[in-house]
């Protein structure tokens, strides 16, 4: 009982983790470039790629104010844009492995 208890707390704490950096990166990005991540969620596989061609020039502009030392460079900014395009590209390979057919092995 003690040993399921304890997998549960522990699945309990990263969902947790998992939700808060979920509301974090939603936040940032609505507040950046005025993407909603939910509504990314629920889009077409297309749309959620336009939209990480987007954040992948935005990453490329933050880069380069970086770069240039600019004085509107923000690291938090550039972590935050880079995380969101991995979300968004990891939705996008779901969506692939999800709609792929199944291909029979022939033996």
């Amino acid at each position: 009982m003690s040993e399921t208890l304890q997998i549960d707390r522990q699945i309990f704490i990263e969902k947790r983790k998992e939700d808060a950096l979920h509301a974090a990166q939603s936040f940032a990005l609505q507040m950046s470039c005025g993407i909603d991540l939910l509504q990314v969620t629920a889009a077409t596989t297309e749309t959620k790629a336009v939209i990480a061609a987007k954040l992948n020039r935005l990453i490329k502009r933050e880069r380069l104010k970086g770069l240039n030392k600019h004085w509107s460079y923000d690291i938090n900014r550039h972590i935050a844009l880079k995380q969101a395009q991995q979300r968004i590209l990891n939705m996008i390979a779901t969506d692939k492995d999800a709609h792929s057919p199944m291909q029979s092995k022939t033996i």
